[in-house]
């Protein structure tokens, strides 16, 4: 959800339009005291803030913003239609994260907002992977089955690793060597077998997750 606050109905319209367009829910509010009510029950991804608004301007709601717990971590983009570089600089140092100088275009409002949220919200990447008593660390390599490590040779832990990335996908004996021993291999599929039997051995009854699909392959059970 993007919060706009901008008093010109007719930009705010489109700047409403345009981040709907753009795959982002958005409301828009006339002054600070809307928003202000607004953010008593939603705290929106980020907020877009004009400086010239009636009543109260934008930099006195960021500097309240900032100092609210509540929404001191919300991303801000100010607007600002003044020459000089003053509101900009008051702006940036009052916690904004970036500012827009009108008149701007839509697209470009787009690509900001894009690029703030990816510096203010950066994607985790999961380290760990887990399914039943069964975890594997992306890290470290180490498989913990029923509370206790699991010592893997890399081919298991890749194979362990494919179906744990992709639960109830069935793979067949040709899919699992060209991702676990690569395209070059020449080889007998049956060496998937075997493999696959000594893996299950070693993870004892979380094993019992990988399946043998009759007639096509193996998949893991999604244990709930």
């Amino acid at each position: 959800m993007i919060f706009c606050v901008e008093d010109d109905n007719g930009i705010r319209d489109l700047m409403i339009y345009t981040l709907h367009a753009a795959g982002f829910e958005a409301k828009g509010f006339t002054c600070g005291d809307d928003l202000f009510d607004a953010l008593l029950t939603e705290q929106p991804q980020l907020i877009l803030l004009d400086i010239m608004l009636p009543g109260e301007d934008g930099l006195s709601i960021l500097k309240k913003l900032r100092l609210q717990p509540v929404t001191k971590e919300i991303p801000i983009i100010m607007a600002t239609a003044r020459g000089t570089e003053y509101d900009k600089v008051i702006g940036l140092d009052l916690g904004a994260d970036d500012y827009l100088a009108k008149p701007f275009g839509m697209m470009e409002m787009i690509s900001r907002i894009k690029a703030v949220l990816r510096r203010t919200n950066p994607v985790e990447t999961a380290t760990y992977i887990k399914i039943g008593n069964l975890e594997l660390n992306l890290e470290t390599y180490v498989v913990i089955a029923d509370g206790v490590r699991v010592p893997l040779t890399l081919k298991e832990y890749k194979l362990l690793r494919t179906f744990m990335e992709n639960p109830r996908r069935v793979f067949t004996r040709d899919q699992l060597l060209e991702q676990v021993w690569g395209m070059d291999y020449v080889g007998e599929t049956r060496t998937v077998d075997v493999h696959i039997g000594t893996l299950r051995t070693k993870l004892e009854e979380c094993g019992n997750y990988i399946k043998t699909v009759r007639g096509v392959g193996y998949c893991m059970e999604e244990i709930k």
